[in-house]
């Protein structure tokens, strides 16, 4: 080989070499990086807010967007999830962290983006799912409410040159606000909890809020949506429950903070405001709570009532538990409402064994039509247990006809408990049974009660009781009845008001001497008719 042809081949050799060099190390876009030398490093953000401070210190905050204390996150790359390490720094009071990992980190293969997911928490023992939200059904606690948090960021692009990496909330986050209102001077010592939620993930139905400071409260739920009309938020104050139901559907949607200002009045909850939007800003709706009608005292298991619908939301519990008290506080009118007696009377234990005291109130435009061959009955009751008893009620203008099998009475159609200082008035009919102006069947004491209006039988009526088996003291009648009760070996003190030998003003005063322990008692009203006062 010559010197020219040595020369020649030693440079094309040396070129070859460096042109190789060149493929491994320095691509000619100079966006590949070699293999294993650039570990993937990324800064967290997107956590902070301005909410109100907690009122004690926690291990994990990120509800409030404080990244102190968050240990690790996953954080998957392509298929591979790994566990990464979070430091979190006190230069912007640990509102972003640094997301890194000592021994086998994701790497950068190039100086193209990268699409990353990360989340907390995160199962360890299944670390390449990310877990669904499920939220603690008892959040009061500040460390319960604050794990209740899920966060992530889901498919985001990442530059080479500026790694940084937003999270999102995956729950909503509700914070209710009390304010005293009709009936309260304050809203101390309230539990608040939302309810009517969604079972879905395994998530509770209710959640007890945690009360984050003076008269502030919050929870964090996953995603979901309520419908409008159900209970949404329960609060809890003074022996009574109370509950505010939304106008329209709440969709509580992830990353967003809803606050509802409440005011807490004696006949349930309104709204004074409501700000929805992301989790530290929004816009806003308002509206009037929908009234429940009662209040209800787990305690003394008493629903107090003071309308329609609250009567009928007792009558429905009373269905599953018939020890449940009744205590009415204003009038009811049950004009084009559907009433089913309560309890049942074929015996004693199948009746009502609660209290239910009307405290003077009226009860009107209680109607009831059965035509059943089968048979149907009417009455405010169908059966009056051994333990029941009810008092101090006035129902008026009754309108109960029964055309077919069956019976009907004012009250109850056997009553095996107490009726005292009751008073009925209106129309019964009951074509194909006994009919009574307060009982059809008598098994326990009746005392101080009247009645005035139809009665019509086809068996036989009373104008207190169809059939008497055990007392009625001082009782008195008007209307069409010929008699107070068909007394079949018990004791009946019954009298008949014919206006002239006796009026009601006599039944007035016999009625009152029976009543010695009760706290009402009946005057003669302005339409002739006895009527309850509280006892003076």
């Amino acid at each position: 080989m010559t010197d020219i042809m040595k020369t020649r081949f030693f440079a094309l050799a040396a070129l070859a070499l460096s042109l190789a060099a060149c493929t491994q190390d320095e691509p000619a876009d100079d966006n590949r990086l070699p293999e294993g030398e650039y570990p993937v490093v990324i800064r967290a953000t997107g956590l902070s807010v301005e909410a109100t401070p907690q009122a004690a210190p926690s291990t994990r905050a990120t509800v409030d967007g404080d990244w102190q204390g968050v240990q690790t996150v996953a954080l998957k790359m392509g298929d591979a999830v790994k566990e990464y390490t979070v430091t979190a720094t006190d230069a912007d009071g640990y509102k972003s962290a640094t997301l890194s990992r000592a021994d086998d980190p994701h790497y950068w293969t190039s100086r193209d983006p990268i699409t990353v997911s990360a989340w907390w928490p995160f199962n360890k023992a299944d670390i390449t799912q990310m877990p669904a939200v499920k939220v603690a059904e008892d959040q009061s606690k500040l460390a319960d409410f604050q794990n209740s948090d899920f966060i992530s960021a889901e498919n985001r692009k990442v530059e080479f040159n500026n790694p940084t990496l937003e999270f999102t909330h995956r729950t909503a986050r509700v914070t209710i606000e009390l304010k005293p209102g009709t009936g309260f001077t304050s809203v101390a010592g309230a539990t608040v909890s939302l309810v009517s939620l969604s079972a879905d993930n395994g998530n509770p139905t209710a959640i007890q809020t945690y009360h984050a400071s003076g008269n502030s409260y919050e929870a964090l739920t996953a995603p979901q949506t309520v419908a409008k009309g159900e209970p949404f938020i329960r609060v809890e104050l003074g022996g009574g429950a109370f509950y505010f139901r939304p106008q329209n559907d709440v969709v509580l949607e992830a990353g967003n903070r809803y606050t509802y200002t409440v005011k807490v009045n004696a006949t349930g909850l309104t709204l004074a405001g409501c700000e929805i939007g992301k989790w530290d800003d929004g816009g806003g709706e308002s509206g009037a709570a929908e009234d429940l009608g009662y209040n209800y005292d787990t305690n003394t298991k008493t629903y107090t009532v003071y309308n329609a619908d609250g009567l009928l939301a007792w009558a429905e519990a009373a269905k599953s538990d018939l020890s449940f008290n009744c205590t009415l506080t204003a009038d009811i009118d049950l004009t084009g409402k559907t009433w089913t007696p309560i309890g049942d009377g074929v015996m004693s234990k199948y009746g009502y064994q609660g209290t239910f005291d009307g405290q003077g109130h009226r009860i009107t435009g209680l109607a009831i039509t059965t035509d059943n061959p089968q048979g149907e009955s009417a009455a405010l009751f169908g059966g009056i247990g051994g333990n029941g008893e009810v008092k101090n009620l006035q129902l008026v203008d009754v309108d109960y006809d029964v055309r077919q099998n069956g019976v009907a009475s004012g009250i109850a159609m056997s009553n095996y408990g107490t009726i005292t200082a009751c008073s009925v008035t209106g129309d019964i009919s009951a074509t194909g049974g006994y009919v009574g102006g307060i009982a059809t069947s008598n098994i326990g004491s009746i005392i101080g009660c009247w009645f005035d209006g139809n009665l019509t039988s086809g068996l036989g009526n009373g104008g207190i009781a169809g059939l008497n088996y055990s007392t009625i003291t001082a009782c008195f009648y008007g209307g069409n009845a010929g008699q107070g009760a068909i007394n079949q070996g018990g004791t009946v003190d019954v009298t008949k008001v014919d206006g002239v030998t006796v009026k009601w003003q006599t039944a007035v005063d016999g009625m009152n001497p029976a009543l010695t322990g009760n706290d009402y008692q009946w005057k003669l009203g302005t339409d002739g008719l006895p009527v309850l006062q509280k006892k003076q």
